[in-house]
């Protein structure tokens, strides 16, 4: 019995069609394991090897993992929805309604593509602050730090775009705020807003171009950015992480990462003594893979079980005569909201252009680069106190926004 298993296996595996699939043998020795992920079109997006530290959960989270993954859940359930969506502002509404009502799996297929929406504005923010708090921006990192900033506007501009589309009272009115917030701009704010809405009010113009903006435009524009990201992260020396250190070194090994593996090492002539360190890799394949499977099974998981119990919110159709009392942007954009409400130049122009151009700049500005891949060194004291309170402040604005905010913005107890 175990004869005739061994030779169908051998007959299945040692053939042409399947020596023209899979161009490595079984995964039982180390050069297997370097092919099974530079010859696979997906996991060579992976080193063949990678820090031992940067497979731990507890130092990256897995949210840039997770960021992709409810990416690739967006566009798989966007374009299943594409089919039965009518980009018409007589007929959006009632192509949602269908979806719910008629098509089957439409209202589960509906709630997991804005929960993954909302799902990926939050770990796409907090893959950000994972980033900034363990200093894995600085040097050779800090252009992908500036591709991950673009990322984390295309985000944004993604959930933003396709919140109108459903094309009811909540989308109108939080379009209506969002849009109006852009008009503050000096100079070019109105030419922003009459480019976003195709006119001077929401109506079918704006619903065309958010559809076509949400759906062609910035997903491509995504997919092409995530691309040079990882591709960034391969070429900038993988996943960071905490840089080896030794007892006897005459000069840093540290500087040296890709060649600091042995008892001696030769740099530009100078010869460099250590102690013998442990191998500070792992193979991606047996070490880092069956994580992120494990990781992708929790998050369909917790998906699915926030599909099933939670419903998407679907107000009434959209109608520019009925103003609900109080107006908001959709959730992310309510600490700027708040801050409008005092001052619309501040919080609708000059504090967000200053937090990108200081989050584009930040790396630059780092020029010690202390403690790469460890979470809140103590030697950066300072920045982590400073984008903390400031990464807080955001937040508590959109609580008050969301829970203390009501009729004519005035402040209000959310029981």
């Amino acid at each position: 019995m175990e004869s005739m298993r061994r030779t169908i296996k051998s007959l299945l595996t040692t053939n042409r069609v399947w020596k023209s699939f899979f161009r490595h043998g079984r995964v039982s020795n180390d050069l297997n394991r370097a092919l099974v992920i530079t010859s696979n079109v997906v996991l060579h997006l992976h080193p063949v090897k990678v820090r031992k530290d940067s497979v731990r959960f507890g130092y990256t989270l897995g949210l840039g993992g997770i960021s992709c993954l409810l990416f690739i859940i967006l566009v798989f359930t966007g374009v299943l929805l594409a089919f039965y969506y009518v980009p018409s502002a007589a007929l959006a509404y009632q192509s949602i309604k269908d979806i719910e009502m008629v098509v089957s799996y439409g209202r589960i297929l509906r709630n997991m593509h804005r929960w993954a929406a909302h799902g990926m504005v939050i770990t796409v923010l907090l893959h950000m602050c994972r980033v900034f708090y363990t200093n894995s921006y600085s040097k050779p990192r800090e252009f992908n730090w500036v591709v991950g900033v673009g990322l984390l506007l295309l985000t944004l501009g993604l959930s933003f775009t396709g919140y109108l589309l459903p094309w009811d009272q909540l989308a109108f009115w939080a379009i209506t705020v969002g849009t109006s917030m852009a008009s503050y701009a000096p100079v070019i704010g109105e030419k922003i807003r009459y480019f976003l809405l195709g006119g001077n009010i929401v109506g079918q113009g704006a619903l065309i171009r958010f559809y076509v903006l949400h759906c062609f435009v910035l997903p491509s524009v995504m997919v092409l950015a995530m691309a040079l990201h990882f591709w960034r992260i391969r070429k900038d020396g993988g996943i960071s992480g905490p840089e080896l250190a030794t007892a006897n070194e005459s000069e840093s090994i540290s500087a040296f990462p890709e060649r600091s593996y042995g008892l001696m090492e030769v740099v530009e002539g100078t010869e460099i003594t250590a102690e013998r360190i442990p191998e500070n890799t792992v193979f991606t394949w047996t070490h880092l893979i069956p994580k992120e499977l494990l990781a992708t099974i929790v998050v369909l998981t917790a998906l699915n079980l926030i599909t099933v119990f939670f419903n998407a919110p679907l107000e009434e159709m959209a109608n520019a005569t009925v103003t609900p009392n109080p107006a908001k942007a959709p959730w992310y954009f309510l600490g700027l909201q708040e801050l409008v409400h005092y001052s619309a130049f501040f919080g609708g122009v000059l504090l967000p252009a200053l937090i990108v151009v200081g989050l584009v700049v930040l790396p630059y500005t780092d020029v010690r680069g202390t403690d790469p891949g460890v979470w809140f060194s103590p030697k950066r004291k300072t920045q982590n106190a400073i984008f903390s309170i400031l990464v807080l402040l955001m937040f508590a604005l959109i609580i008050v926004g969301t829970f203390f905010r009501g009729q004519n913005w005035k402040m209000q107890w959310p029981w």
